[in-house]
């Protein structure tokens, strides 16, 4: 293959990751194709889940979306360099470009788990990427985390997607297990050792 050929591929590759985003991102019901994703009744759990974008959100989910990161993981925050900045996570919460996947208990009516994603693009690469995933600790080793990141799966193959991309911090060990688990690995944009960051970014081809 000449160069001009590599580079004429290169172009094109790029240009229908940016198309794949965009029509993404036109998407006002984006689960609509799964119904399947949109109930979990697993391990005692009968929940149901929507997906919303931030600007329809009630005021109260995103205060409780706030509180249930400051109760998951403010502690390891608080631990490592980073610290835990109040203000730095609601104004993260309340981006207007945020996508949210929500799980409610179907018989008290109650939250029990959200992710925060956004269609977009990571490095030149189409990506979903998660900004949150937090479970309340009645939901926890349920399936139920699992199960919504394989909801973001879905829509990563469906919308022509790359990757899955996410961020964790080093010292959430279980955090960490979990999306190892889910067959997710340090990804090539991740920080240096050297750089001495407290998270690692990881990620799962899609394509």
């Amino acid at each position: 293959m000449s160069a001009l050929d590599e580079i004429t591929n290169s172009a094109a590759a790029a240009t229908a990751q940016q198309k794949a985003i965009e029509h993404a991102n036109r998407q006002t019901a984006p689960m609509a194709p799964f119904p399947e994703f949109l109930k979990y009744d697993d391990n005692g759990c009968s929940l149901d889940l929507y997906c919303k974008r931030k600007p329809d959100m009630e005021p109260k989910m995103l205060k409780w979306a706030f509180k249930l990161a400051e109760r998951n993981v403010g502690p390891q925050y608080k631990a490592c360099s980073l610290g835990w900045q109040p203000k730095v996570k609601q104004s993260d919460l309340n981006k207007n470009w945020a996508r949210y996947l929500v799980a409610v208990d179907r018989a008290t009516k109650k939250p029990a788990a959200y992710t925060m994603f956004r269609f977009d693009l990571d490095y030149g690469r189409s990506v979903v990427y998660c900004y949150e995933m937090q479970v309340e600790a009645e939901f926890q080793r349920k399936g139920l985390g699992g199960f919504m990141m394989k909801a973001l799966e879905k829509l990563a193959q469906h919308y022509r997607l790359e990757r899955v991309v996410l961020t964790v911090l080093k010292n959430n060990e279980d955090g960490m297990k979990f999306y190892r688990r889910l067959g997710y690995d340090i990804d090539e944009n991740s920080p240096d050792k050297a750089d001495n960051e407290a998270y690692e970014i990881m990620s799962k081809l899609m394509l």
